[in-house]
């Protein structure tokens, strides 16, 4: 029997495990500004943080660039772990893990197009946020934006991805 047959019968005699949405989303000051977007969502118009889910074989930081940039278009460099929230959305009842980080704004791209859905990018300070009230998609915005500004800074080190192949013994 090959290595891969082994692994193949092993996973069909797990037990089936729930699993959380994997997510990421990036804090990004300038001054007194957050990077925000603009969004549509199942026809709702709302604010987030550029964020989204992870894909298969990405690490957690390179999803957080990626995100950021595709939402818009806005190249950064990630300063650090600001930490992992879980929250269940009242709406769905969808639930979510989120890794989120803090970078700083590098580059922007005017006209790189922006992902299906988002509206435009933003810069917000603190006091607009709270405004914007029921407009933001979830309370994990405002409360990533204050663990930061609390200082809550988390080496990027903190989350490791180890190798594919890597064995387990």
């Amino acid at each position: 029997m090959s290595i891969d047959q082994i692994q193949s019968t092993a996973l069909e005699t797990e037990p089936r495990v729930w699993c959380p949405q994997v997510t990421v989303a990036t804090v990004v000051p300038r001054g007194r500004h957050f990077l925000l977007v603009e969004e549509q969502v199942h026809g709702r118009t709302v604010i987030n943080q550029p964020a989204g889910h992870l894909e298969p074989d990405e690490s957690l930081q390179s999803a957080a660039i990626r995100e950021t940039l595709e939402e818009t278009g806005w190249d950064v460099e990630l300063d650090c772990l600001i930490g992992v929230q879980q929250w269940v959305s009242s709406q769905s009842g969808s639930q979510f893990v989120r890794f989120t980080f803090a970078a700083h704004p590098v580059y922007h791209d005017p006209s790189r197009p922006l992902d299906r859905g988002i509206l435009r990018a933003l810069w917000l300070d603190r006091d607009e946020i709270i405004a914007a009230g029921d407009r933001l998609r979830s309370p994990l915005i405002l409360h990533s934006i204050d663990d930061w500004l609390a200082g809550r800074h988390l080496p990027l080190n903190s989350v490791s991805q180890l190798a594919p192949g890597t064995p387990s013994i």
